[in-house]
C-alpha cells in the first residue's frame, strides 16, 4: 500500500517541484501558460473524454451528483464556522467549495488509478468548474450573468463533448486521437503551473491558511460520506469521490478574488497553504482508499 501511495504522489511531486525549480530560478510567465491551458488544452482534454463513444456517460451520473453534493454541501456546513470565526463568507466560502481538481485532481487521479479513471476525473472536473462559474462567482459577485458561463472554452467543450456522446456521433479516429494528443499536454502543465504558484505563499496569513488546509478536506470528506451511500458508489467511483473531497483549494479562487479584489491576500494564503497541507492529507486518503477501496 506505501509503495502504491508513494507510486502516485512522487510524479506529481517531481513535475511540481520541477515546475518551482524553474519558477525560482526563472521568470515564468505562468500566467500565459495558464491561459494557453484553460484555453486550449484543457478544453482539447475535456471534449475528448466525453466524446469518447467508449465512455458510457450514463453510469457517471450519480457520481456527477455527488461530486456536487461535495461541492455545495461543503459550502453550506462551513456556513456557521464563517459566521461565528467572523470571516467574510465571500472569502472564506469558495475556496473550501471549489478544490483543485484540474491543477491536482486529474492528474492524481489517472496516475492513481490508470487511463481508465479520466472520464470519471473529467465528469468531477466538469461539475467542479460548472458550479465555480455559476454558483462560485455569484457568491463573490452576486451580479454574475449566466452569459459569462456560457462563454467560458471549458464550458463550450463539455455541451460539445457531451451532444457527440449522447447523440452517438462517430468521430473520426484521428480526429478523437489528436485532441486526446493536445489535450494530455495539460496534465503536466498544470501540475508544473501548479509548481510555479507555490513560489507565492504568503505565510503572514499562516493562520487563515491552517484553518483552511484543514477544514477545506474534512468538509469535503464528511459530505462525500453519506453520497456514496446513498447512491452506491463503489470501485473506480468511490475512489474518485474520495480523491476529489479531499483535495485543496483550486488556485482559480485566487484569480477570482483579485479580478473582483475581494480580499486576494486572503484568499492566496488559503489555496496556497492548502495546497501545501495537501501533502500531508493526500498520502493519507490515498492510503486509506487503496487498503479498503475497490479499485
Amino acid at each position: 500500500m506505501i509503495a502504491q501511495v508513494f507510486a502516485t504522489l512522487l510524479p506529481i511531486f517531481l513535475v511540481a517541484g520541477i515546475g518551482s525549480l524553474y519558477g525560482y530560478f526563472r521568470t515564468a510567465a505562468i500566467n500565459t501558460l495558464n491561459r494557453l491551458n484553460m484555453e486550449l488544452f484543457v478544453p482539447l482534454l475535456v471534449f475528448a473524454a466525453l466524446a469518447n463513444q467508449q465512455a458510457v456517460l450514463g453510469e457517471y451520473i450519480g457520481l456527477a451528483i455527488a461530486a456536487g453534493g461535495v461541492v455545495l454541501g461543503s459550502g453550506l456546513l462551513l456556513w456557521p464556522v464563517a459566521y461565528f470565526l467572523n470571516l467574510d463568507r465571500r472569502t472564506f466560502l469558495p475556496p473550501m467549495m471549489f478544490n483543485n481538481t484540474g491543477n491536482m485532481g486529474i492528474p492524481l487521479i489517472v496516475f492513481a488509478f490508470g487511463e481508465e479513471a479520466l472520464p470519471a476525473a473529467v465528469i468531477v472536473f466538469i461539475v467542479e468548474m460548472l458550479l465555480h462559474f455559476s454558483v462560485g462567482l455569484y457568491l463573490v459577485n452576486p451580479l454574475t450573468s449566466l452569459r459569462q458561463l456560457l462563454r467560458i472554452p471549458i464550458v463550450i467543450a463539455s455541451l460539445a463533448g457531451l451532444a457527440v456522446n449522447l447523440v452517438d456521433v462517430p468521430l473520426p479516429e484521428w480526429l478523437l486521437e489528436g485532441t486526446h494528443m493536445l489535450g494530455e499536454i495539460s496534465i503536466p502543465l498544470m501540475l508544473f503551473a501548479l509548481g510555479v504558484r507555490m513560489l507565492d505563499i504568503d505565510f503572514s496569513g499562516w493562520k487563515l491558511g491552517l484553518l483552511g488546509a484543514i477544514l477545506c478536506p474534512l468538509s469535503g470528506l464528511l459530505m462525500a460520506i453519506p453520497f456514496v451511500l446513498w447512491f452506491n458508489l463503489s470501485g473506480l467511483q468511490a475512489s474518485t469521490l474520495w480523491v476529489f473531497a479531499a483535495l485543496p483549494p483550486a488556485v482559480l479562487n485566487y484569480l477570482v478574488a483579485e479580478q473582483y479584489r475581494q480580499e486576494p491576500h486572503k484568499v492566496a494564503s488559503l489555496v496556497l497553504i492548502g495546497n501545501l497541507g495537501s501533502l500531508v492529507v493526500m498520502p493519507l486518503v490515498l492510503g486509506f482508499v487503496f487498503a479498503y477501496g475497490e479499485i
